[in-house]
């Protein structure tokens, strides 16, 4: 894609929004028909050269660094930020899968059902990767223990971006609560009818999953040998009806899409004073609002109450895909890839990925004074974030089936047909019935 927002968005988070995969399981149920063997983690005789598929910007740069320090090993990179799901499951039909490709936590599951990926734990080096990377990603992508079958690689911490002049032009404090932030809306509108604080976009489901993340807003459960759906739980509820009170007062944009010329339009033209968002969005401000500079801060999300409770959207994972014959090989290079400082800063610099390895937070570049944030250490932020993520957070066996259900009713809803809490009931109901339709025995509640 050649806006460079859109590829910043596949390369951090929104992966899952192009995904041509329904069926997706938690990472903590119990492991799926069509489990791979650990392959055999034997070293290739002389030189090898792997396929790796991604969607991030400037990663042939970075798989540039590898081949000129590994001659014997060497990867081709292929950018498929167009069809990201869609040219992978094509080439796992045709039985030309890449030995490495990025895939999101959500989409994970989805396609260790289908048999796509080889499990590494054959190689000790991929079994010990483990205590390199932060606890929650490696439960994202290790199916509670059963096997190594991607490596973690990027991560999306939520936090809160301030417009710190306009915040100061109207004599406001930073918001610790949601309740404060309300209060904030409220304040900016009435002083600046053209003025709304931040925008809700309806066609952003993974977006509103991290808010309910951060709000303990269980979706999913598995116990007694069946999923118990709760998207409509009390928790969600108190996160819709909150929006939904912003939106009824106009005190948020619903005309907005992420990402889009019109989204960066409002920001430009001062009528939007705060982005909740994610890690990896940092440099889309950077990026596309360069005469800004100085005037962002950004500052922990907003808690419900005393929780310090955060929530995560988006990421990605690097997986052993099937067919992988040079597993060996693909370990070393998956490794150096998502571990190795220098690996980790350029991707940081030319992609925009927060790093899931422990190793990112000691980067000199996330440790530093941000230029265009007011030379403020943003990442800090971000990293007390992910150590307030909730570790047990699973997703659905048919969550992009559900996101889109969600995302159709949170449409309505911000048009005036209904509430955002109507938006979880209908999440809800598809949940039930996608399950059903697939023989995955579920029940509605704990």
């Amino acid at each position: 894609m050649s806006n460079t927002v859109t590829r910043i968005r596949l390369a951090g988070a929104v992966v899952a929004t192009t995904a041509g995969i329904a069926v997706l399981a938690a990472c903590s149920s119990p492991a799926p028909s069509g489990d791979a063997s650990a392959a055999s983690c034997e070293p290739a005789k002389g030189k090898v050269t792997l396929q790796y598929w991604n969607t991030v910007p400037g990663m042939d740069q970075v798989v540039a660094l590898w081949n000129t320090k590994n001659p014997n090993i060497q990867v081709q990179t292929k950018n498929i930020s167009n069809d990201q799901y869609g040219t992978i499951g094509n080439a796992l039909k045709a039985g030309k899968a890449p030995e490495l490709a990025q895939v999101g936590y959500d989409e994970l599951p989805a396609l260790r059902t289908q048999d796509a990926f080889v499990d590494a734990s054959a190689c000790s080096a991929a079994t010990a990767a483990k205590s390199k990377f932060v606890p929650w990603t490696w439960s994202q992508s290790s199916f509670g223990g059963t096997g190594v079958f991607a490596f973690p690689q990027d991560t999306g911490p939520m936090a809160l971006y301030v417009r710190s002049d306009l915040f100061k032009k109207h004599g406001l404090e930073i918001p610790k609560t949601w309740d404060e932030y309300a209060a904030d809306a409220r304040k900016l509108h009435d002083a600046d009818p053209k003025l709304s604080i931040t925008f809700f976009d309806p066609n952003n489901a993974e977006w509103f999953n991290g808010l309910l993340w951060q709000n303990n807003a269980e979706m999913y459960g598995y116990s007694g040998d069946k999923w118990h759906v709760t998207v409509e739980s009390d928790q969600s509820k108190q996160v819709a009806d909150y929006w939904q009170k912003l939106i009824d007062a106009k005190l948020v944009r619903t005309d907005l899409a992420h990402g889009s010329t019109p989204m960066y339009a409002a920001y430009q033209q001062n009528q939007i004073a705060s982005y909740v968002g994610a890690a990896w969005g940092y440099s889309m401000f950077r990026d596309n609002l360069p005469d800004q500079a100085g005037k962002w801060t950004i500052v922990p999300m907003p808690t419900w109450g005393s929780s310090a409770a955060s929530g995560d959207w988006g990421g990605s994972t690097v997986a052993f895909m099937k067919g992988n014959t040079h597993l060996y090989e693909s370990v070393m290079f998956n490794s150096w890839l998502n571990t190795d400082p220098e690996a980790l800063a350029l991707e940081n610099k030319l992609g925009g990925l927060y790093p899931a390895a422990t190793a990112g937070s000691e980067l000199p570049a996330l440790s530093q004074g941000v230029p265009y944030y007011n030379n403020e250490k943003i990442f800090d932020v971000f990293a007390d974030s992910s150590k307030n993520i909730d570790t047990s957070f699973t997703w659905g066996p048919t969550q992009k089936t559900v996101n889109l259900a969600l995302q159709d009713a949170m449409a309505k809803a911000a048009g005036g047909s209904g509430v955002l809490t109507d938006a979880l009931s209908a999440a809800q109901a598809t949940a039930l019935k996608s399950m059903k339709d697939q023989a995955i025995p579920a029940v509605a509640g704990n």
